[in-house]
């Protein structure tokens, strides 16, 4: 008997870890029957299709999700053509409401395993491999079946659930999530954590345990999933802790987050933190008090607003903050207002993201009330609602893109807040560029690295013309700061005049090593050749820049791509004087 769990991912990166643990909780002397495949979402189901029938499963499970119901569907109608035999299992979110109509849908499936799933899978292997009589399927609590639904079963206690990473093999290279709690207090109506009443815990020891071992393997990063990773201060506050005295200065840990509850000692900790040791999610959704009200979530826009500033200072934590377009009372004006609350922030990632109507959500329900109209299919994001129209949704749509492709790089730190000048708002800038970019033509995914910095310069030059070459100055600066050019982009200004400039430089500092110490040993052209010196007649570097005069020049700045931003990934600049003096910057 060979038993087969598959699952299919958004990304390569990714890894699921629902199927990892429903394997490792089947008995012991059952797990060689237990096989698992993983997929993603960009392959060909016709190609999923064929890996399946060669590996000539008995029983096959799949993991569904919104971001896979489609091609799971697809499967459920092609695998009975090739796997005429094969019992097949459906589990996770996606499936775990609406259970009559699918299975109607889909006469193929055997049935649906309902919300959590190690105990009740352990039993359906068991019924496979120890017999009916043993285990009838009617007994498994937590079943739906042609019958009807099984029994509920409880809540597992996630201490006694096995660690999925024994064998870091299959993670290489991906994403590692980890869980320490399930469950959320919180009661949003778009999300399905709202229906679990309570939040459970994983027992402290094993979570340092399982900690200390992603830390010793030095993988990249780690995800918690826990929905909200601060609800418990005291078991917050102990794991952050745990990791910055256990630090092997490689680990990522990525954390979602409540921000206006974190406590001032958790802020504290947190400023500690080696840069690039930690990451927080932060759901912020709307600033609207109508709409925080509407959809149950408790937030003090305020006070978040407060923390996030004070978890900038530290210079230390990647901050990711999150809107949701499609909100009740949320109208495309207050959610510019939203926008631009949020914005102000500074975050280092801003998600503007669509809602969707999930499943057994409140929201589902009140979508009729709320006049909130959602696509049929997967992943039921929102079209319009009484507040927003189709054309207000498009206009946000790209709004999105210009946000992903000019702020959320981070390739335009100090470019952005100047052009930011022109306009009533960022919100506005935003919402202008992106008509810019539907106007011209404009492609959002070029093989182009300097494509974005081109269009950029020809929208300021449109918007804030008198200025074309501050914003010259500005996108060279931004460009080097990231990207260590082999040639010169077009939008450069022409410096031919400092050539001479620039290689006395490097003869001098083949000599004295003043301003790249740990670059002893090479000679002039290997150094011109690892950093680069540019000169400026703005000062770029300057927050204020977009005040000043020019100049000739305001200095020359020395980008060290050797010595880069932990958290930004942006190289270290000096600022040097044609006088030949400078200062860190």
């Amino acid at each position: 008997m060979k038993i087969l769990l598959a699952a299919i991912n958004a990304k390569y990166i990714h890894s699921n870890p629902a199927i990892y643990s429903l394997r490792a909780c089947v008995k012991e002397e059952h797990r060689d029957s237990v096989f698992l495949a993983e997929y993603t979402i960009n392959q060909y189901a016709g190609d999923i299709l064929a890996d399946l029938y060669r590996q000539r499963p008995d029983v096959i499970g799949f993991s569904v999700y919104i971001w896979n119901r489609t091609i799971v569907e697809e499967l459920l109608r092609e695998l009975p053509k090739v796997l005429p035999e094969a019992e097949i299992w459906l589990g996770g979110p996606e499936v775990s409401y609406g259970c009559e109509e699918l299975l109607k849908d889909y006469p193929v499936v055997k049935g649906v395993i309902i919300g959590e799933g190690e105990d009740t899978f352990r039993e359906v292997v068991c019924h496979y491999l120890e017999g009916e009589e043993a285990y009838p399927l009617r007994d498994i609590r937590g079943l739906y079946l042609r019958s009807g639904y099984t029994p509920v079963r409880e809540a597992a206690d996630l201490s006694r659930l096995p660690f999925l990473y024994e064998d870091p093999a299959p993670f290489a290279n991906r994403i590692i999530y980890y869980e320490s709690s399930r469950g959320c207090p919180y009661r949003c109506s778009y999300c399905l954590s709202s229906l679990e009443k309570q939040v459970r815990f994983r027992k402290m020891e094993l979570v340092k345990k399982e900690l200390r071992f992603f830390l010793d393997q030095k993988v990249a990063q780690v995800k918690f999933i826990d929905r909200t990773f601060n609800c418990h201060h005291a078991h917050a506050r102990e794991i952050w802790q745990f990791l910055k005295e256990n630090d092997n200065g490689v680990t990522n840990f990525h954390f979602e987050i409540s921000a206006d509850i974190l406590q001032e000692e958790e802020i504290e900790l947190l400023g500690t933190f080696r840069p690039g040791l930690a990451q927080l999610e932060i759901g912020v959704q709307t600033a609207n008090p109508d709409t925080l009200a509407a959809i149950h979530r408790v937030s003090d826009i305020d006070r978040l607003e407060r923390i996030v500033g004070a978890l900038r200072k530290g210079n230390n934590i990647h901050l990711h903050l999150d809107l949701i377009a499609g909100l009740p009372y949320e109208d495309l004006e207050s959610f510019g207002r939203s926008f631009d609350r949020v914005y102000g922030m500074k975050p280092h990632q801003l998600q503007l993201g669509f809602l969707k109507v999930l499943k057994g959500s409140e929201m589902e329900e009140k979508a009729e009330e709320f006049h909130i109209v959602y696509r049929d299919k997967p992943p039921y994001e929102v079209l319009y609602t009484r507040w927003l129209s189709y054309e207000d949704v498009l206009q946000l749509k790209g709004i999105e893109e210009m946000v992903e492709l000019y702020y959320n790089s981070g390739q335009f730190t100090h470019t952005l807040p100047v052009l930011e000048q022109a306009f009533s708002s960022p919100f506005a800038m935003y919402r202008t560029l992106a008509e810019y970019y539907r106007a011209e033509g404009y492609f959002t995914n070029s093989p182009s690295r300097t494509y974005r910095y081109e269009i950029l310069l020809k929208f300021a030059r449109q918007t804030d013309g008198a200025r074309e070459a501050l914003y010259r100055e500005l996108l060279t600066f931004d460009y080097y700061l990231r990207e260590n050019a082999k040639s010169r982009p077009d939008f450069a200004p022409d410096r031919e005049e400092y050539r001479e400039f620039v290689r006395s430089f490097y003869r001098r500092e083949e000599e004295t090593g003043e301003y790249l110490p740990a670059y002893r040993g090479y000679d002039r052209k290997q150094l011109s050749k690892m950093t680069h010196l540019e000169p400026f007649t703005y000062p770029v570097w300057e927050e204020g820049v977009g005040n000043a005069a020019e100049g000739r020049p305001a200095g020359f700045v020395l980008f060290d791509y050797r010595c880069r931003s932990l958290l930004t990934g942006a190289a270290s600049v000096s600022v040097i004087s044609a006088a030949d003096s400078g200062k860190e910057n």
